[in-house]
């Protein structure tokens, strides 16, 4: 493997006294996904660093401490790229039981990882929920009990106060969230002893109303304007391109962006296939001729050659399919390069103004339902509440008062 990633330098990395551990990191790295050339940069790198730990050999166990003094580079351009390989090789250690994890200096640790086990053994949440429940009940604890208190030492005062220091921060509905949390972690503990009083019952929850607030849509000039800010020079530009695309044109979901796969979509018949996530139901949608050639030059300009199937894979090393939230992050990151006024808008706006462009051209409103694929009449009803010109004609007229004679 070696000589295939280093043609002309390969006699300096087989000669090596890490030539064993470089060969085994450089077939993780590929087996993981990593491009080549990022496989040849991280051993690169690892070998240097390796070489810095004279009293240390092959196959030895390692400690993160011992890493970071080892992967400290002398040039300040170079920081970032030691510091990505040695977090690669920290997995790549982690997997083979060679990485020496400090003891934790969290006192409910124990506790914690047993809470997380039981959402997800009993209560069968998913992963992301899981760390949201974990990430309330760590934020809690660390502000309410100070090292001197135990669980058994919780009070309704203390959950009193955590919640007032909260309110203020959040908005209501992600303050029912951290509600919904803390009941579930307050009622576990207190079944499983832990905690001394039954404190989840105390907790009254934020009224919330649905539709209080109308979904929040930017003018499709604005969503033009963004689309066309977005430099397509690189791979990276393509991808974010044809992603913010088919959200603002075809109003589909970051959970049904990723979910795409490149025979998703029939070229003979030129449309797109979507699985759409809160319905389960199938959409099949008809895509334009602007679109059929956008897609195309991103798989020729933007979509790397890969065995993933995916339509849209990461930018960086290893390769794969995204996250939900990356879509999040890749709208933010646009909207912010744009230098429009977009602040305040999340990715799901440009699901927002697809929606309001039908209905201001007379598309129904179950049509436009079925098409953002809700399950209910009246979340597509929100929408006809930003439709001011409509609102203007249906208002009814002030009525006057003739006036009187004698007065």
């Amino acid at each position: 493997m070696l000589r295939e990633l280093f043609p002309r330098s390969h006699r300096s990395y087989q000669q090596s006294p890490w030539a064993e551990e470089l060969r085994e990191f450089g077939g993780w790295l590929r087996a993981t996904g990593y491009s080549r050339d990022s496989t040849c940069g991280h051993l690169f790198r690892l070998k240097r660093a390796l070489e810095r730990m004279v009293d240390l050999g092959p196959g030895a166990t390692f400690t993160v401490v011992q890493l970071s003094s080892a992967f400290c580079s002398g040039s300040s351009s170079q920081v970032a790229l030691y510091r990505a390989t040695q977090r690669a090789y920290q997995r790549f250690l982690a997997a083979s039981a060679r990485l020496t994890i400090p003891p934790t200096c969290d006192r409910f640790e124990a506790f914690r990882l047993s809470y997380r086990q039981h959402l997800a053994a009993l209560r069968g949440f998913a992963a992301t929920t899981i760390q949201q429940h974990d990430r309330t009940m760590g934020d809690f604890l660390s502000r309410s009990l100070d090292p001197h208190r135990a669980l058994a030492d919780l009070t309704p005062a203390d959950v009193e106060r955590y919640l007032l220091l909260k309110s203020p921060a959040v908005t209501r509905q992600t303050l029912q969230h951290t509600v919904a949390h803390l009941r579930s972690f307050l009622r576990y503990g207190y079944e499983r002893g832990d905690i001394r009083s039954r404190l989840d019952t105390m907790i009254d929850t934020p009224r919330t109303y649905r539709g209080e607030l109308p979904p929040r849509a930017p003018d499709w000039r604005l969503v033009q304007e963004l689309l066309g800010s977005i430099d397509r020079s690189g791979r990276a530009g393509w991808r974010d391109y044809a992603i913010l695309h088919l959200m603002a044109h075809y109003g589909l979901r970051p959970s049904e962006i990723v979910t795409l796969r490149l025979d998703s979509m029939d070229w003979s018949a030129g449309v797109l296939h979507v699985e759409q996530r809160k319905t389960r139901s199938p959409l099949v949608l008809p895509l334009v001729a602007e679109t059929l050639i956008m897609l195309r030059l991103y798989l020729c300009r933007g979509r790397p050659t890969t065995r993933h199937p995916e339509l849209f894979l990461r930018a960086r090393s290893p390769e794969g399919a995204l996250q939900p939230s990356t879509v999040t992050t890749i709208f933010e990151k646009r909207a912010r390069l744009s230098g429009l006024a977009l602040g305040g808008y999340s990715a799901y706006c440009l699901r927002h103004a697809f929606a309001m462009r039908l209905l201001t051209r007379g598309v129904g409103v179950k049509a436009i339902g079925d098409l953002l694929g809700h399950r209910s009449l009246e979340s597509t009803c929100q929408y006809l509440r930003l439709d001011v010109d409509m609102l203007r004609e249906v208002a009814l007229p002030v009525p006057t008062v003739e006036p009187t004679g004698g007065l």
